[in-house]
């Protein structure tokens, strides 16, 4: 069975929105585009590397699929895998692209993406798409969330963890810290969430 993995550049209070340039993804006035930049390291450089070359085909949102649709296919020199990946698209409107292999899923996505997850292939990475990600995880479809969480708040933006969180436990599969403070942790789904007391 296919597993979905949200890949997700984060800050401290959950914002996930246009992490790699100022005009990534200006909507809602959000004015601290290009966040992730200055916290780059030889450590987070290896570690995107080595997920960026697995085996994988892309689910994105809409939005995140038409930023990346204007600039991978110029860029393949950066990663070679973005383009013939398959990319699967959720999205109402858009039915094209010239950016191929593409697939787009209307209708009931957390039914498509349940269907796709059950045939055979290479996981589904998720990147950014953040209203997609909701959708995702109210309907409990993202196995693992492959997290870079950056030392900074920024009070507003696009969140990770916003109205589709449902009450869900995860183990750590593997973590380090970079030299200039980015936590990297994979975190794999761990059944139900359990309680006690002290």
């Amino acid at each position: 069975m296919r597993k979905v993995i949200a890949l997700e550049f984060i800050t401290l209070d959950g914002v996930i929105q246009a992490g790699g340039g100022p005009e990534e993804d200006t909507s809602g006035g959000f004015a601290y585009g290009g966040w992730q930049v200055p916290y780059s390291d030889e450590v987070l450089g290896t570690v995107m590397n080595k997920q960026m070359n697995m085996p994988f085909d892309l689910l994105l949102g809409r939005k995140t699929f038409e930023i990346w649709a204007s600039y991978w296919p110029h860029h393949a020199d950066i990663w070679p895998g973005v383009n013939p990946a398959t990319k699967y698209v959720a999205s109402n409107t858009m039915t094209s692209s010239e950016w191929q292999p593409s697939v787009f899923l209307g209708g009931d996505i957390a039914e498509k993406v349940s269907q796709l997850k059950q045939q055979p292939g290479p996981n589904l990475h998720v990147y950014g798409s953040a209203n997609l990600l909701q959708t995702l995880m109210k309907h409990d479809l993202v196995d693992a969330f492959w997290l870079k969480i950056y030392p900074l708040t920024l009070g507003s933006g696009k969140r990770l963890f916003a109205g589709g969180t449902i009450p869900a436990a995860f183990k750590v599969t593997e973590s380090k810290v970079s030299p200039n403070g980015i936590i990297i942790v994979n975190y794999e789904r761990a059944g139900a969430v359990t309680t006690g007391s002290f």
